[in-house]
């Protein structure tokens, strides 16, 4: 029987993980639902929803809030409560105003190939079978054909044919190459492919011969109307649910000011011009208060309803704390009289004394307290217990450099190849990085009044003054290629730059390509050279412009601290943890010989002691292997003898069997007691 102090010294807090984010890309964990949290504005997505479904009439909610009132949150669990009911879509910060529609499309069908729980088929084959095309047949067509699914997509013309002729009166743009790309989603051969045209993706000649088709979707028009031509023809299935979130982190005006001029204007024509979407829009109370005057009035009356997410009571309080602590209850012998031990309801009046607050502090309080009831377990349960919060400041690098692993683990998991993300996307991280490496005169665009000025960027390096110019595309096609290489040509001739920098993984061409020949021209020199960026270096950049995404919000917690964005800076730069990231420093012209080390994984193990106090000899153990996959349980067990033998950290217990065995970090007196 392990008694439940045991359990709380040898685990990791359980409270360490607040952050929400796109909840198709990371899923919240299968924790328990609290379904008394900010249920009115559940009931309300969901009244809402059903109307949509009802009449098809495209409507528009938006969902307000404090930071750490749990809006990402809430997206996710009306995704999971309500997936069954809709098709839902994650829109994360458009980058730049000039392309929004080609960003929105590209998130939706990204969302949309995904899986929901408890179903085989992604979103995208579920509504493409969910048509009343394929399931509304008169009696004798099921009589005379029952395999007609099968006929039907069986012969290519005879798809599109029967499509266009049930879709005659939908204005379905593009009608014959859209319905043909529809016929290649049944093709398991072709269905990525398919996909990737569908997102938006500037494929190759080659891909769009496959496809049988002559263009990608290259303008703002094509985008829109390729998303409303999933309303046009869906409009007895289920409804797409857009939801757009983050928004401190969309494209900025010349003033600085954010774009939502932009952004409402769009969900305008989505109100008018589509059918069967729901369009939530996510977004911080203050923000909305220091924009909505330069929002035109059109705009606004646009928006259906509005919810807000009020404060939350000391009931729910415990009950988000009884979520977090129920796999560690579960696992007791005995089990504690109250489902939040350690914590008791006094602690929660004494720390909310209005007895209200919101789901982030909670998390914060649970934290702490559990810190604080280690050391108290640890002290040897000296007097009474009594909550206290430690100063987290010294320990700010640590816990950061544990949110880092954390963070671009998931980024590993789900971003495999080099294009997954836009060219303006690329680029907008990249301009993040730099600027949190100290980089001077940082701006986007450098290719300015040319149709690709969103591939390019500028800085001044931090030992020269002289302008450097950044050009980075991953399109596929030769022509557009042709077209970049020519806008660098230009670049060059203007001496708009000093250096020139081309980031490229794709194919250059061969010799008898015109872009080919004008990128040998210009990219063969130390001034003027192409670099290839590896996949390290996109999951380094991803990661923390994910972590600026969420400090600009102020959801951004380290430890149990809320980082701004100047203090993520800071704390990022102390971290060094962009010196990892070959492609900034092959931009700062720095030596990027990488040499194979283990000397990340010993320091994640030192970081989490010295985070958690106290925890189990195999929970560090495990919490290893779970970070680095790559790396063997022996050479975890080896790096912890090492930082024993540095006095770093020591075991406590060392002959009892592994399971019970308890690691700290290295202090004069230890007095551990149960």
């Amino acid at each position: 029987m392990t008694s439940i102090d045991r359990l709380i010294l040898q685990s990791t807090n359980p409270f360490d993980n607040y952050r929400s984010v796109n909840f198709w890309l990371n899923e919240q964990d299968d924790e328990p639902v609290v379904e008394s949290i900010h249920q009115q504005a559940v009931s309300t997505v969901a009244e809402t929803l059903a109307q949509v479904a009802g009449d098809c009439l495209t409507r528009t909610l938006m969902l307000s809030g404090d930071p750490g009132s749990g809006k990402t949150y809430l997206l996710g669990r009306l995704q999971k409560t309500l997936n069954d009911r809709a098709f839902f879509a994650y829109i994360s910060p458009f980058p730049q105003s000039d392309r929004i529609w080609r960003h929105i499309l590209r998130y939706t069908v990204e969302s949309l190939v995904k899986v929901p729980q408890g179903q085989k088929d992604s979103q995208l084959m579920l509504w493409l079978k969910s048509l009343s095309v394929f399931t509304k047949r008169t009696v004798k067509q099921r009589i005379l054909q029952d395999n007609f699914w099968e006929g039907l997509t069986s012969d290519r013309q005879k798809f599109i044919n029967h499509l266009k002729n049930n879709y005659k009166s939908s204005g379905i743009y593009n009608q014959d190459i859209f319905f043909g790309i529809l016929y290649d989603l049944i093709n398991p051969k072709k269905y990525n492919l398919a996909c990737e045209w569908l997102r938006g993706d500037d494929l190759s000649e080659e891909s769009l011969k496959e496809l049988g088709i002559k263009t990608s979707i290259d303008t703002e028009e094509a985008a829109c109307e390729t998303l409303f031509n999933f309303g046009r023809i869906a409009q007895e299935t289920q409804p797409i649910v857009l939801c757009f979130d983050q928004l401190e982190s969309i494209a900025r005006l010349p003033n600085g000011l954010l774009d939502l001029q932009i952004l409402f204007s769009i969900v305008t024509k989505i109100h008018g011009d589509s059918k069967n979407f729901l369009v939530i829009i996510s977004i911080s109370t203050d923000t909305w208060r220091q924009n909505e005057t330069y929002i035109d009035r059109s705009h606004k009356d646009r928006i259906d309803i509005q919810t807000y997410l009020k404060p939350i009571d000391l009931v729910v309080a415990e009950a988000i704390l009884a979520t977090r602590l129920h796999f560690l209850h579960r696992q007791s012998q005995p089990q504690p009289e109250s489902n939040i031990y350690p914590i008791n309801r006094q602690d929660l009046i004494e720390q909310f004394p209005r007895k209200k607050t919101n789901p982030r502090e909670i998390l914060i309080f649970g934290r702490d307290v559990l810190q604080s009831y280690k050391s108290w377990l640890i002290s040897g349960k000296e007097a009474v217990f009594k909550p206290s919060v430690e100063n987290e400041q010294p320990k700010l690098v640590v816990n950061f450099q544990l949110k880092w692993t954390n963070e671009l683990t998931k980024v590993q998991k789900r971003i495999t190849t080099l294009n997954q993300q836009s060219s303006p996307e690329l680029v907008k991280m990249l301009q993040e990085g730099l600027i949190a490496l100290g980089m001077e005169d940082v701006n986007n665009p450098f290719l300015r009044a040319t149709k690709f000025a969103n591939y390019s960027i500028s800085y001044k390096s931090l030992s020269k003054s002289e302008c450097i110019g950044v050009v980075w595309t991953e399109d596929q096609n030769m022509t557009t290629f042709f077209h970049v290489m020519e806008a660098c040509r230009k670049a060059i001739e203007q001496k708009m730059c000093s250096s020139l920098y081309l980031i490229r993984s794709a194919k250059l061409g061969s010799a008898n390509n015109k872009g080919y020949k004008i990128y040998t021209q210009i990219f063969n020199s130390d001034n003027c050279r192409q670099i290839q960026p590896d996949i390290n270096s996109i999951h380094i950049l991803t990661t923390y412009y994910e972590l600026v995404k969420d400090a600009r919000e102020g959801d951004l917690i380290i430890g149990s601290e809320v980082v701004n964005l100047k203090k993520l800076k800071e704390v990022t730069r102390e971290a060094k943890v962009l010196d990892k990231c070959t492609l900034l420093e092959q931009l700062q012209g720095k030596d990027t010989t990488v040499v194979p080390s283990l000397s990340p994984v010993k320091e994640f193990l030192l970081n989490i002691v010295t985070n958690q106090s106290f925890l189990g000899r195999k929970t560090l153990i495990q919490n290893a292997l779970d970070y680095f996959p790559d790396v063997k349980e022996s050479q975890v067990v080896k790096l912890i003898q090492e930082l024993c033998q540095e006095e770093e950290i020591q075991i406590v217990d060392s002959k009892a069997k592994l399971a019970e065995q308890l690691v700290c970090l290295v202090v004069k007196k230890s007095n551990v007691k149960n």
